[in-house]
């Protein structure tokens, strides 16, 4: 299939067995935290540890960090886009490795560990395109004799908490556009996944140090939630960029409003996909199917919730039930699987749970889940994807499960459609299958869709980084990646230029002596 086993791919990537977890780039930390064991879901073996980040040692990257902005945001942007450009080139070399690693340490499939290193090498080609279009504007004074412009200049150190679904994709989201925008990143990666960081900060070392970059450029802190509440209060830091549950969104957009600083939010999703009569079946079956039990639901933009026009109601259900039962379970690193494990077992709780809720709120389990056991599911953290006929109103289809259980509801008129899809308090991503070109336009206006993301006959999961990602509500209202996501990254600064020998004043004021 490859020509890396799991043991030559963590030697590629200089990841061993135990492992320090604080670094500025060349510089590994020895810290007093505590040890991070990483298991992988797959087969619940010990793949390494990592030693956490303390107190005293997330100080010295921050004073460190600091001391590389002084000269990084120096360097002329399309310089620093060039070392962006190398690290892309970087990863095409190291992409199946760092692939196999995502897969193995997160349990999402080979292919799609693959795809998020592709994701990172399209972000590395976007921010290098960007680091030569940091455009101000000019505009015109009413004064005689003056110019004005605004102009983007970098803010400083950029914090990143990232989570264990996209354990690559999303740090390199933020960190590709911030470098080239002139800051400098210090890391927090989940500590479900600690190890993707360090083997990241080992393909990233290489490249800086033969541009000569200032040490402190690029920082990682593993570590649990404290580590994160340190950035999220730190003065310093003056952007935290956090993606992960509500409630953790809300704990650091809160630490981080205190002191005025700004925060990026990418939080929870309740996505749906309106599926009319006007739409195309085999598309809507398609794009439901994957969007659900793609990462065995664990993404942001997860499919949760199907609501089907009551015509073809019936038959989108059977056809479902039917592709549901074709499902391959097991190992991710085979290709032969379409669905991998949960996280952990806390994962597998939650979802046994949820499914418990369903049955107590009234719902019918259409496609039983369950947790497997047995051969090849000795990890504990497999489960089957299930499909509920529910209410949107319950609360369990309220909330977001991050596992592979699908809601599905009827509707009548697309207006009810809308405010179903519309009905959550959060605003991610959605979309609608309908070749009825009114739909499509309801969808997609003013009264239509209120999250971020809105599609047209594709489903809800996966986003190309040319377009801003993120959403609306309690999905916190950041914006990551393409179009102008990267003056989040900067301060606006407004210039205003007298080349006249006089000094009037702005509104017509008169002040004369």
């Amino acid at each position: 299939m490859n020509n890396f086993g799991m043991q030559e791919a963590l030697k590629a990537l200089g990841v061993n067995r135990s492992n320090q977890g604080t670094s500025t780039g060349s510089k590994w930390y020895k810290t007093k935290g505590a040890k991070l064991e990483s298991y992988s879901p797959a087969d619940g073996k010990l793949i390494g540890t990592v030693q956490a980040s303390d107190e005293k040692a997330y100080h010295a990257v921050i004073k460190q960090a600091s001391a590389a902005f002084e000269e990084w945001r120096l360097w002329p942007a399309p310089k620093r886009g060039e070392v962006v450009r190398q690290i892309g080139v970087a990863l095409r070399k190291y992409k199946e490795p760092l692939g196999k690693l995502v897969s193995y340490e997160m349990g999402k499939s080979y292919q799609e560990g693959l795809g998020e290193v592709q994701e990172m090498i399209d972000i590395c080609d976007f921010a290098v395109g960007l680091s030569r279009q940091l455009n101000g504007l000019t505009m015109h004074s009413e004064r005689p004799n003056h110019r004005m412009y605004e102009q983007y200049h970098p803010l400083g150190i950029v914090g990143i908490i990232s989570a264990f679904n996209f354990p690559v994709a999303v740090w390199s989201w933020n960190t590709m556009l911030a470098w080239v925008c002139g800051d400098v990143c210090v890391w927090k990666p989940s500590e479900k996944t600690p190890l993707c960081s360090i083997a990241c900060q080992n393909i990233i070392n290489k490249v800086f140090e033969k541009n000569n970059v200032p040490e402190g450029v690029s920082c990682i802190i593993n570590g649990d939630a404290i580590v994160g509440q340190l950035m999220a209060g730190d003065e310093r830091v003056p952007l935290v960029s956090a993606t992960g549950s509500v409630r953790m969104g809300k704990a650091v957009g809160r630490t981080v409003g205190e002191r005025l600083g700004r925060a990026l939010l990418e939080l929870g999703g309740n996505n749906a996909i309106i599926i009319s009569e006007h739409a195309n079946l085999d598309i809507a079956i398609r794009g439901a199917l994957f969007g659900a039990v793609g990462t065995a639901g664990q993404r942001c933009t997860t499919t949760r919730r199907l609501i089907i026009h009551e015509s073809v109601y019936e038959e989108v259900k059977e056809r479902l039930k039917k592709a549901y039962s074709q499902l391959s379970i097991g190992n991710p690193l085979d290709a032969n699987n379409h669905v991998g494990p949960l996280i952990d077992k806390l994962a597998v709780k939650a979802y046994s749970a949820a499914l418990r809720k369903v049955k107590e709120e009234g719902g019918e389990i259409l496609v039983k889940g369950g947790v497997l056991n047995g051969k090849g599911y000795e990890s504990g953290c497999y489960v089957r994807p299930a499909i509920a006929e529910v209410r949107n109103e319950f609360e369990i289809v309220q909330h977001e499960t991050f596992a592979p259980i699908l809601y599905i509801m009827p509707y009548g008129t697309i207006e009810e459609a809308i405010a179903l899809q519309n009905g959550v308090k959060q605003g991610l991503s959605s979309a609608i299958m309908t070749n009825h070109m009114q739909e499509m336009e309801k969808f997609l206006s003013h009264a239509g869709s209120d999250c971020g993301i809105a599609n047209v006959n594709i489903g809800t999961s996966g986003a190309e980084i040319g377009g801003a990602f993120g959403g609306e509500k309690e999905t916190g209202g950041g914006r990551e990646s393409g179009s102008d996501a990267w003056k989040v990254y900067m301060r606006r600064q407004t210039n205003t230029i007298n080349y006249g020998s006089t000094l009037p004043l702005a509104q017509g004021i008169k002040f004369d002596i």
